[in-house]
């Protein structure tokens, strides 16, 4: 081959090498993106975005886990702890004085949320399912179910 296609040759394959190295990080970056785990909610398991539904999918998650606990034990508890509401958040107990107040439906502090956080559910304790799901998960380390807890835990 004559000096000049050989140069012609020589470029173009490491522009097209150059142009392979850019755009690996691109498409890896596209894929890893695409393969983000879906977090488990009410409504992405089929049930209705309220306390109803939040409890039936927590009771899903929770059969996947083995994790105890039967939908009039976690209702009981939901009520007496925050009347339903997700965002409830507790400024004046021993654990709000220490900084690190009870937050959701089922009341829990962040250590004991990031302790018992069941995989597949949300990292954000206000998550309702989230929520009900670590806190049984902690309720059944602690009391076996959380059905066996009538009172502040």
């Amino acid at each position: 081959m004559p000096a000049q296609p050989r140069r012609l040759a020589r470029a173009l394959a490491v522009a097209a090498t150059g142009v392979t190295v850019l755009a690996l990080p691109l498409f890896g970056a596209t894929t890893a993106s695409a393969a983000t785990p879906t977090v488990a909610t009410a409504t992405s398991l089929g049930y209705a975005n309220n306390l109803d539904g939040w409890i039936r999918a927590s009771l899903q998650v929770m059969a996947q886990h083995g994790i105890p606990g039967t939908y009039n034990g976690i209702y009981r508890n939901v009520l007496r702890e925050s009347s339903g509401n997700p965002s409830a958040i507790n400024l004046w107990d021993s654990n709000a004085a220490a900084g690190t107040p009870s937050k959701g439906l089922l009341q829990i502090i962040d250590p004991t949320f990031n302790a018992y956080h069941v995989s597949g559910t949300s990292w954000d304790p206000y998550d309702p399912v989230a929520n009900i799901t670590a806190s049984c998960n902690y309720a059944a380390a602690r009391y076996g179910s959380i059905d066996n807890v009538f009172g502040a835990y």
